[in-house]
Order: C-alpha cells, then sequence, then structure tokens
C-alpha cells in the first residue's frame, strides 16, 4: 500500500470551483476538502504543483499556494522539500485498490475433444492485424468522427462475400453487422418477440447457447427431432399447427451435432412450410465453410431471401475473440432487426472486417484451415477405427466433430466423467438435447477443430481405454 500511495499521481482529478462560493482561495480550498472527503484524492495521491494547478485553473499561484498551505497545517496535505504535495496518510481514505489480477487463461483439456473450438493455434493473427493496420493507416481523419456504428463498406463486403461464398441473395441493405452469431439472435429473437411469436422450432439436439438466448427475449423452444437427412420438416411441420409456431431455428447446410445437410426435398418442404404459415426459418450457417468431399451446399436463403434469416459469424472460421459477425435479413425485418439489441461493432472493427474480407484474407485462411482439418478428420477417423472399431461413427465429410456411438451398456455420462481424470475433453450429446433427461442414444459428440495433430492418436487411445473401463464396471 506504501508504495501504491507514493507513486498515485491525482493530476487530472476535477475541481470544480463553480459549484462553490466565495473567493476563489475559498472555492479551492472547499473542492481539495470535498474530494478529499470523498475518494476522489486518495491517501497519498500527488497534487499538481502549485503553478500547474494554477494554470489549469485560471487562477493565480497565490490561490494555490495559500489553500495547499492551510490544508497542509490542517494535517489535509503533506508538503515536504523536494517532493510533490500529497493528501496526508492521516485523512483515513485511502488509495483506491490496485485492479485484481486478471484471471488465469481458461484452462482446456490437454486432450481436447470437446466441439465448437476451432484450431487457435492456427487463428489468422497476421491476416487480421495486417487489416487493423491498413484500416488505421488508410481511414481519413473524419471517419474516425463517425457516430453512427453503421459503416456501409462492412454491409458490402459481407454481402459480396456470402454471394460468392454462399451463393446467398444479399445486397448491402439486408446485411446487419453484429457482434457474432449470438448478438445476431438476441437481435432477431427480440424482433420477433415484438412480432407477436411466443415461440421457437428448434432441431433437437442443437446447439443450446442459441435456444437460451431466444429463451431470454421470450421465445419458448418447441423440439423437432433430427436424423441422417437433418431437420424432420414433417414433425416440424406438425409442431407448428400443434403450437402455433411460425419461426424455426435450423442448421441446414451442417447440423450441429448430428452431423447432417439438410436433404434437398426437405428443403422445398420446410421453405414451403414458411410460405403457406408466414413464417420465418432462421438459418445458423456455423461451420458451413468446411466440407471436405465436395463444394459446400448454398445457403438456403438463396431460395427464399423473403422468408429466411442467414446469420453467420467468424468464430468457427477464424476465433470468437473478433467479436464479428452478421445477419441477411429478408425486407420485412431489415429495420426492425437492425433497431434491435446492442450497438454494432465499432466502426475501426467493421472496417477491419471489410479489409479482411474485401483483401481475400477470409479466403486464404479457409483455404489453409480446410487442408488442415480434412487431414485431422482422417486422422482421426483411421484411429477411431482401428481403436475403437465396435464404436459407429456418424456425420457428413465437413465441419469440426464427428458422433461417436458407444457400445452397448456403456453410459455417455460415465465416459465423460471418467475422461477427465485422464485430462480428456469429451462431450455427451444430450448437453444439446432440449430435454436432456429424456431417453436417447449414448453418444458422444468428438470435436477436432483445437485437438494438435500430434495428439490424435493418444486422444483416441485414452478414449478407447476411458469407454472399455466404463463398459467394464458396469
Amino acid at each position: 500500500m506504501a508504495e501504491l500511495q507514493t507513486n498515485s499521481v491525482a493530476w487530472e482529478t476535477l475541481l470544480d470551483l463553480s459549484s462553490y462560493d466565495g473567493p476563489r482561495h475559498v472555492r479551492l480550498e472547499a473542492a481539495v476538502r470535498d474530494a478529499v472527503a470523498a475518494g476522489r484524492l486518495p491517501a497519498g495521491a500527488a497534487l499538481p504543483s502549485s503553478r500547474l494547478l494554477a494554470a489549469s485553473l485560471g487562477v493565480s499561484r497565490w490561490v494555490v499556494t495559500e489553500v495547499y498551505g492551510r490544508l497542509t497545517a490542517e494535517g489535509i496535505l503533506d508538503a515536504r522539500t523536494g517532493s510533490a504535495t500529497r493528501v496526508a496518510a492521516s485523512v483515513g481514505v485511502t488509495a483506491p485498490r490496485p485492479a485484481p489480477a486478471p484471471a488465469a487463461p481458461l484452462r482446456r483439456p490437454r486432450l481436447d475433444l470437446a466441439p465448437g473450438v476451432p484450431d487457435l493455434r492456427h487463428a489468422p493473427r497476421a491476416l487480421w492485424r495486417r487489416a487493423v493496420t491498413d484500416v488505421l493507416a488508410r481511414t481519413p481523419d473524419a471517419e474516425l468522427f463517425r457516430l453512427d456504428p453503421d459503416v456501409p463498406e462492412a454491409r458490402t463486403a459481407v454481402a459480396a462475400y456470402l454471394a460468392r461464398s454462399r451463393f446467398a441473395r444479399a445486397d448491402a441493405a439486408s446485411v446487419v453487422v453484429t457482434h457474432g452469431a449470438t448478438d445476431g439472435m438476441r437481435r432477431v429473437a427480440r424482433t420477433l418477440r415484438a412480432l407477436g411469436h411466443t415461440a421457437l422450432l428448434v432441431e433437437d439436439p442443437s446447439w443450446s447457447r442459441m435456444r437460451q438466448v431466444a429463451a431470454a427475449e421470450g421465445l419458448a423452444s418447441v423440439p423437432v427431432p433430427v436424423d441422417e437427412h437433418g431437420v424432420d420438416v414433417a414433425a416440424l411441420v406438425a409442431a407448428s399447427t400443434r403450437t402455433g409456431a411460425r419461426a424455426a431455428l435450423v442448421t441446414p447446410a451442417h447440423q450441429f451435432p448430428v452431423g447432417a445437410a439438410l436433404s434437398p426435398d426437405r428443403r422445398e418442404g420446410l421453405l414451403a412450410w414458411a410460405r403457406t404459415c408466414d413464417g420465418v426459418v432462421i438459418e445458423d450457417d456455423y461451420d458451413a465453410e468446411f466440407r471436405y468431399d465436395r463444394r459446400p451446399v448454398g445457403a438456403l436463403q438463396a431460395m427464399a431471401p423473403d422468408r429466411v434469416v442467414l446469420a453467420g459469424s467468424l468464430s468457427k472460421t477464424a476465433s470468437a475473440a473478433l467479436g464479428v459477425g452478421w445477419l441477411v435479413l429478408p425486407p420485412a425485418l431489415q429495420g426492425a432487426v437492425r433497431d434491435a439489441g446492442a450497438p454494432a461493432p465499432s466502426t475501426l472493427d467493421q472496417l477491419t472486417l471489410t479489409r479482411f474480407l474485401a483483401s481475400g484474407g477470409l479466403d486464404r485462411h479457409l483455404r489453409a484451415a480446410r487442408t488442415r482439418y480434412r487431414r485431422r478428420r482422417e486422422a482421426l477417423l483411421a484411429a477411431l477405427d482401428r481403436t475403437l472399431p465396435e464404436c459407429p461413427v456418424s456425420g457428413i465429410a465437413a465441419g469440426l466433430h464427428v458422433v461417436l456411438d458407444l457400445p452397448p451398456g456403456v453410459r455417455a455420462a460415465d465416459v465423460v466423467r471418467d475422461a477427465e481424470h485422464h485430462d480428456l475433453g469429451l462431450t455427451d450429446i444430450r448437453r444439446y438435447r432440449v430435454s436432456p433427461d429424456a431417453p436417447a442414444p449414448e453418444r458422444l459428440v468428438l470435436g477436432y477443430g483445437d485437438l494438435a495433430d500430434a495428439l490424435v492418436d493418444e486422444a483416441v487411445s485414452v478414449l478407447a481405454h476411458v469407454v472399455r473401463h466404463a463398459g467394464r464396471g458396469r
């Protein structure tokens, strides 16, 4: 504490003399007393010299020296030759405590098979840094005063990127730049609730965070089953008829966590339902950029831009820490969604996104990432086939995860719990179910996005040991 008091500097503390009556020295004395009493001038804080304070307040130096002298005589200030005038330690108001030490970085298991995390070792740091540097160097001074967070250049760049990479039917007017998929879902859910919607049809299982965000905005989740062809549209229509729900959240390109792509006939059926009931489809594009056996299927939004909200972000392709995403909206929702939720990302963040997309930075990153993930997925499947041949693996050749069926008698919850003792991160598929306690097959969702290539065989070997040990234990 002594060191903190010695080094504390209070030169920028605001002293407003207009709040007091009387001559200037009386007003300054009252202002200093109040600042000390309130803790704005803490014990040990160094005050500016009489010359500097007089200049900043527009008073004579005599006014300051007179006040410093009076308060020093009373023991409120401490003046020593060769040192700054300070607030005396005896006043009883101590300097603010130092900020708490930053939290330790989140520790992930050494053998990390948890889904939903991209390869953080290969996050596009250099490409993003180059985009930031270019923006800071080239942005006109006047742009730094831009108060409106709407950046048309960013909306234009997102629309152009989605048109060529996802075949989306988008223009700048239809795009809203968000802080990520969660922010986008919050905006859409809030808008739907304002329009009278009370329920949201969701895939079961599905990414729970999106459901939670919708629920927080007043939309109850209505579960719809998923199979190897994607969401069961016939069941969705039946659930809509039963509950009156006219909004659906789906992942047609690569369903999480089942790993299916929505079949063409179901795509048509889903859009037919939306048109018939005046409904809205929210298309979570999730990890659609990562398809390894063929070119990714185009966005559902392209088939019905008047009915589909396309939501995406850089979270799964690059890093959630970048904090940017987007929505492509039907005309009827554009104004309301744009005004909902938190303010858009900062001007600099949006200009950086613009540069990152327009310069081909994301394209270069994705090309390298696809090669890396394809190789890692193949290594994972080969290791599972050698070590756990009795456990079927499902999911199309896409994304950052596969689904592993466990042998009869082995509970996924037991395997996940036991794996923690081996520094192996696993996830029970029940975690993503609307009703986790309902009967369901015993399955694990194995993510390979952030698993180092050199650890694939070891991770699968430990997994096999845990699975077989769990089987013997029953």
